[in-house]
């Protein structure tokens, strides 16, 4: 366990300083909303709920952002090096390797969520309940768990330019075709229907819904968990056919 925590904590120390994902990941999110909220649609007649609406879709960009970009392409970047191969030659076992990555990618999202509601709140001075604060806030981190297991299978990828430019392409699709830029209601309806089936609309959906004081769906929860075991089973597969013997 000491080892893991170890290894956990290396890699949340390095990717906070990683300039890429606090510039993509932290940087621009923030940079959105307050261009959407302050420099655009200010004359809104609800500008309050768009404020705590937006808020959330932009921390979710965030997430999405840190965990299939920054994630998979570091993979990559690890593979690249000969770092999976020296693990296998550790007393470091490569699921423990594995896992702490992901445990330190839950760690930032943690941070970075904090850090954009705090934004939020202090430049726009959204108004929420403490329980909302923090419901969002434990929601969305744990919604950004499917959206990790796809940041594993860009990091199956062999080389590092392909995941990069993968991992923009789910990246912004997801955030605009999911809703986080814009309601999708301003969508053709086939648009729509596609929408409310995509992993970003449904964890959007769920802190869109407890900001408006609803409850999230059982069906957004089950949605977002077969997201996550598909992602993971693709991910264990893709590496362990692409596994090279050392």
């Amino acid at each position: 366990m000491h080892a893991l925590w170890m290894q956990c904590k290396v890699e949340f120390l390095k990717t906070f300083r990683n300039r890429m994902f606090l510039f993509f990941s932290l940087f621009m999110p923030i940079m959105f909303y307050y261009i959407f909220t302050n420099l655009v649609n200010r004359d809104l007649p609800f500008r309050e709920e768009w404020e705590a609406h937006y808020l959330m879709s932009m921390a979710l960009f965030s997430l999405i952002s840190s965990s299939v970009c920054s994630l998979g392409i570091t993979f990559v970047y690890e593979n690249k090096l000969g770092w999976s191969k020296m693990i296998r030659l550790t007393p470091l076992k490569e699921a423990f390797y594995f896992l702490a990555k992901m445990m330190a990618q839950l760690l930032i999202n943690l941070v970075s969520v904090i850090l954009i509601f705090l934004f939020g709140y202090v430049v726009n001075d959204v108004q929420l309940s403490i329980s909302q604060w923090v419901m969002c806030m434990v929601w969305l981190v744990l919604a950004s768990i499917p959206f990790m297991a796809l940041g594993a299978i860009v990091g199956s990828l062999n080389k590092v330019e392909t995941a990069t430019a993968l991992s923009n392409i789910l990246l912004f699709g997801l955030a605009i075709v999911g809703g986080l830029w814009m309601p999708v209601s301003q969508f053709p309806e086939l648009l729509q229907q596609i929408s409310k089936w995509l992993p970003s609309y449904r964890a959007g959906e769920g802190a869109w819904n407890l900001i408006n004081g609803q409850s999230i769906s059982w069906e957004t929860i089950v949605i977002l968990m077969v997201y996550f075991v598909v992602f993971m089973i693709l991910s264990v597969y893709i590496r362990r056919k692409r596994q090279e013997p050392v």
